[in-house]
């Protein structure tokens, strides 16, 4: 009985309860952000963005070197399990990149940003700012000598994408042709937001209906340009 409500468990929360939540964005929030993130989190040790994608990384490593062809790595065995949340790391030699793909991965979020984005070859290119944006978006000329931006991709929290919009234009960081390009404006959604850009003569605005990601609930992106 226990080894059959294991597996019904196990096969409720990998297949069927996400294909049946996949339908309706309120059960998709409820089923992954406030039920089984938490549990992963407990369980892991790790957050989401400490678990992916670098795990990939090192799953892929780990079934190389036992199905194909060994490498000195610290491994899965040993890891970096009896590790947790560190801010700061020194590492003191290293192989093939696996023991610093194990330790990013227990890095807050911001620093596993940096490291996905050093993945991609892309940190000259990017410049992460951890902080709010209604504090930093006046600073931009001043901070990082920007004059005006050609896109805007708001993904952050909703009720911000309003107030940022108006603060990026009393700023004067917006140029005719600047685009604005406004994710999740069905769901959870951003009413007040599209209002204003579908309303606002300064703005030529376009819906594109899409999906919440990795689900079929209706959803959709903006695209505002600017007209002033």
């Amino acid at each position: 009985m226990c080894v059959g409500g294991a597996a019904l468990l196990y096969a409720l929360s990998r297949w069927i309860i996400p294909a049946v939540v996949q339908y309706h964005g309120g059960l998709t929030i409820l089923w992954h952000e406030i039920i089984m993130e938490p549990i992963l989190d407990t369980l892991t040790q790790s957050t989401r963005p400490q678990r992916r994608p670098s795990q990939r990384v090192i799953q892929a490593i780990d079934q190389f070197c036992r199905q194909k062809e060994w490498a000195m790595n610290v491994g899965d065995e040993k890891g970096m399990h009896h590790v947790v949340n560190p801010a700061t790391v020194l590492e003191l030699g290293t192989y093939c990149g696996y023991s610093t793909v194990r330790i990013a991965s227990l890095l807050p979020p911001t620093p596993i940003a940096r490291q996905i984005i050093a993945w991609a070859g892309l940190q000259d290119k990017v410049q992460l700012v951890e902080e709010a944006s209604g504090d930093w978006i006046p600073k931009m000329r001043t901070e990082f000598g920007v004059e005006t931006f050609d896109l805007v991709f708001l993904d952050h929290w909703k009720d911000r994408y309003l107030p940022d919009t108006k603060l990026l234009e009393d700023c004067g960081l917006l140029r005719k042709g600047s685009v604005l390009l406004a994710d999740n404006v069905i769901f959870p959604g951003t009413p007040e937001y599209l209002e204003y850009v579908r309303s606002s003569p300064q703005y030529e605005s376009q819906y594109f209906q899409s999906h919440l990601e990795y689900t079929k609930v209706e959803d959709g992106l903006e695209k505002s340009v600017y007209l002033d």
